[in-house]
């Protein structure tokens, strides 16, 4: 399944699968992104697969978002493929859903 970003009152929401390319793709656009914003929120709720790169990619977004002081929020715990996967990194999810 293709991966589809939409941006929506201020959330942006991926939709499919966050994995190889797809994981790439995630990294490369929101690191643009982070250049131009101070805060950026990104719902997992829709995410059917996420592989270990993927993980790797949300949870560097998240640190380099903290060492440059702007908000990055990932949302989307009550997601149970988002839970499951993110394991003993779970602090980086918060807890709320669109």
């Amino acid at each position: 399944m293709a991966l589809k970003i939409t941006h929506r009152y201020g959330i942006f929401e991926l939709e499919g699968n966050v994995v190889g390319k797809n994981a790439l793709s995630v990294k490369n656009h929101f690191e643009q992104l982070m250049l131009s914003s101070e805060q950026i929120v990104l719902s997992l709720d829709k995410v059917k697969r996420i592989d270990t790169q993927g993980i790797q990619v949300l949870s560097n977004l998240y640190r380099r978002a903290v060492k440059n002081n702007k908000i990055f929020y990932l949302i989307g715990a009550e997601n149970a493929i988002i839970k499951k996967a993110f394991g003993k990194v779970n602090y980086v999810i918060r807890k709320e859903s669109l």
